[in-house]
């Protein structure tokens, strides 16, 4: 390995390094907020825009803008820490890596937007007393057209991206925790949207909350590691 190619692969493990971190913390910002909103008002089941309005109104918090921008920071940094993955990948591997790489970007493509309107859009036009329009666009009503999109994102594309991306991790130890958790990451996210379309909310709040988030801060928790003592070996 000459020079040049030392440096890009610390580059790229560095990269990993930083990326994974910023996914743990970002989705660990995310279940902290998610958990706030328990204590801080009572959960709300959706019926129609004027009630969630209301709702709103009654229980004002900052937490569910705190939790969407965490989500829309995750998506980014995971694209990155899956260049990383691709960049590691042996020869066989590097066409399921590539696909990874591919559906990732879709995954933050899809829920950024989401995430980016509920924050910019939806936020001023609530503000505004500006209505009309919003209960397709508002996330609390589970089956707006953005609501789709963003779970499009996480039930679809990211099942893809990690289930690509586990068969690069091969052998035991640290990389089968990876290789599970990526796996188990992707069957929960296929479940998660097998409940939404059939429009089973138990089967979407398990599977998309506590179960994914398990798997994807195991999974992430256990990149950084990874790419750590692969850096310490460069």
């Amino acid at each position: 390995m000459n020079g040049s190619s030392l440096f890009d692969n610390r580059r790229s493990l560095q990269l990993g390094f930083w990326a994974a971190v910023g996914c743990v913390l970002t989705f660990a910002a995310f279940t902290a907020a998610f958990v706030g909103l328990l204590f801080v008002r009572p959960l709300f089941l959706w019926t129609d825009l004027a009630a969630y309005l209301a709702f709103d109104r009654a229980y004002p918090t900052l937490l569910p803008d705190a939790a969407r921008l965490a989500m829309l920071v995750f998506g980014p940094i995971f694209v990155i820490l899956l260049n990383s993955i691709y960049d590691l990948a042996a020869p066989p591997q590097k066409s399921l890596a590539r696909l990874a790489l591919c559906f990732g970007l879709g995954f933050a493509l899809l829920t950024g937007a989401h995430y980016f309107v509920q924050l910019t859009a939806v936020r001023a036009s609530v503000a505004a007393g500006v209505t009309d329009g919003l209960v397709q666009v508002v996330q609390a009503n589970p089956y707006s057209a953005f609501a789709a999109l963003n779970m499009l994102g996480w039930t679809l594309f990211l099942a893809l991206a990690t289930l690509c991306a586990a068969p690069v991790f091969a052998g035991g130890g640290l990389a089968r925790v990876i290789r599970y958790a990526l796996i188990a990451t992707g069957l929960i996210c296929l479940v998660g949207g097998v409940g939404y379309v059939a429009q089973n909310a138990a089967v979407v709040f398990v599977a998309m909350n506590p179960a994914m988030g398990g798997a994807v801060l195991i999974a992430t928790v256990a990149l950084s590691i990874y790419f750590r003592r692969l850096l310490r070996g460069v």
